[in-house]
């Protein structure tokens, strides 16, 4: 068995996985803040518990051109997104508030972060553990 398919790194990966998934709905909400009529959107909270051990995501990209290269992002769990009601919408029926998903986009990359920093030390940990002989 591979390290990396121990529970502990599974999850982390899976949490790694959903970032980059929240990172383009917010990123999409960033660019629909002057679209009329737009909803802001925002994914289903990571629970580590609803996600360790299980495998079966599949998000693929969609192919615009003949050109195009299709793809998938595999994870556990692509997470539910879901409509966000705001306090704040515009004449134009828009809830988007830029400032508040610029902050939910750098608190979103400092958790990103935070989960590899993790990741990448306990497989240094765990190797220089194995590497060591009595």
């Amino acid at each position: 068995m591979a390290l990396t398919n121990l529970p502990v790194f599974q999850a982390l990966k899976s949490k790694m996985q959903w970032h980059q998934v929240r990172q383009g709905v917010l990123a999409e909400n960033v660019a629909n803040a002057d679209t009329p009529r737009y909803r802001a959107k925002e994914l289903e909270s990571y629970a580590f518990s609803d996600h360790i051990g299980r495998s079966d995501f599949g998000i693929e990209t969609a192919v615009t051109k003949s050109g195009h290269i299709t793809g998938t992002l595999s994870a556990s769990s692509n997470g539910k997104v879901e409509e966000k009601d705001m306090f704040e919408v515009t004449p134009s029926g828009n809830n988007v508030v830029l400032e508040e998903q610029m902050i939910k986009v750098t608190e979103n990359q400092m958790d990103f972060q935070a989960a590899v920093s993790i990741y990448t030390k306990s497989l240094g940990l765990i190797r220089t553990a194995l590497s060591k002989s009595a």
